[in-house]
């Protein structure tokens, strides 16, 4: 059977009066789902469901089915706290109202008419108009980020059939570099620099600007000045490093497309099974690699890499070094470490078990970052 993914495009669309409204308006529609639903809890001690809830609560202003995905919102956030009550009863339900809120549309308010993609507000209201060139999307959301909205079109991607082949590759994902990947004869290696430069910087300009703003008076117009030039140097500096992101991912999973490869094993100190933190380098890398294998009609396999960087591919022995370069005390086997381990994880999921590597292995490619990419130049990209 064909399996889907979810792909999300982002397009800037300023700010408009007529957007202002809509968010005012979806804002006090989630108020009123929240406020209605603890208030009827608190009185009748009854949980009422969702359908229920969307009969009570109606806007004008708005698509039904906007107004159906708002009150979906708050139910989901209720059905994670009461899963997360199982595990963590501190944790607090979802109380908070706000004056504005996102604007979700769902793919009956959906229309797509030329180069222009038209949002329904409901019957007699004037729709959201925006230019578009890609496809019709399933899903659209709009969003505030701080300086202007924001509209996310989701599309639903049916991924390819899955054939059998021997085609095998291990990744291996790295704290000094993003990711190694074995293909048998090819092992290529992201560079991390890029990401590590970008990072450190992000910190520094966080503490500095957190350094500025502890001697101003909290709201003054110089700590507002400070903030908002905050949020702009956060802003970028985190668009960097996702865009250092896919493409040294995108790299990866390239690399192993060209050399045929049907099954690949993805490293996993924490053997997946354990709590994986997402949200950090390796996290996301290790997220990224996985869903982009997997759309361009790969397997996927979670090894255990624990350990697997200091055993030499060639004659088995394992080394206690924790260098950069490989070496092996027995054979005298040189090679990068982040490559042994993607050899080694790549055996474990064409082989299940150990099997030393004979014959001599190709040195190692490096994948460096580009802003641009280097068969584009400056002038194209922009």
């Amino acid at each position: 059977m064909s399996k889907s993914l979810y792909m999300t495009r982002q397009l800037k669309i300023g700010k408009s009066e007529q957007l202002d409204f809509l968010a005012l308006q979806a804002g006090a529609v989630y108020s009123k789902t929240v406020v209605t639903f603890w208030r009827i809890f608190r009185k009748s001690n009854h949980w009422i469901s969702s359908n229920a809830m969307q009969k009570l609560v109606r806007d004008n202003n708005l698509h039904s089915q906007t107004v159906q995905g708002l009150v979906q919102t708050f139910y989901e956030a209720l059905k994670s706290w009461n899963s997360l009550c199982k595990t963590d009863p501190h944790v607090k339900p979802p109380r908070r109202t706000g004056k504005y809120s996102s604007i979700p549309f769902k793919s009956s308010a959906i229309k797509l008419k030329g180069n222009m993609l038209t949002l329904s507000t409901g019957r007699g209201n004037q729709p959201v108009c925006i230019p578009w060139k890609f496809e019709l999307p399933k899903y659209c959301e709009i969003s505030f980020n701080g300086e202007e909205y924001v509209l996310n079109a989701v599309y639903e991607i049916v991924l390819p059939e899955m054939t059998s082949g021997e085609g095998n590759a291990g990744v291996s994902i790295g704290d000094v570099h993003l990711a190694a990947a074995s293909a048998g004869g090819t092992t290529v290696i992201a560079n991390g620099r890029g990401l590590r430069s970008k990072r450190e910087y992000l910190e520094y300009a966080n503490a500095h600007f957190r350094s500025k703003m502890s001697k101003c008076q909290k709201h003054s117009r110089r700590w507002n000045r400070l903030q908002k030039a905050k949020k702009r140097t956060l802003h970028k500096l985190n668009n960097q490093i996702k865009d250092i992101l896919h493409k040294q991912t995108n790299a990866i999973v390239c690399a192993m497309k060209k050399e045929g490869v049907q099954t690949v094993g993805i490293g996993d100190e924490q053997n997946t099974t354990g709590n994986v933190d997402y949200r950090a380098p390796a996290g996301i890398v290790r997220s990224m690699v996985a869903y982009k294998s997997e759309r361009a009609g790969m397997r996927l396999k979670f090894i255990d890499g624990k350990h697997l960087g200091k055993i030499c591919p060639k004659c088995g022995e394992q080394n206690e070094s924790n260098e950069h370069v490989f070496g092996c005390v027995k054979c005298g086997f040189e090679y990068h470490c982040d490559g042994i381990c993607a050899i080694n994880i790549r055996n474990l999921t064409e082989y299940r078990e150990y099997v030393p590597v004979i014959g001599d292995m190709t040195p190692p490619v490096g994948i460096r970052y580009y802003a641009c990419s280097p068969r584009t130049s400056a002038a194209e990209a922009a």
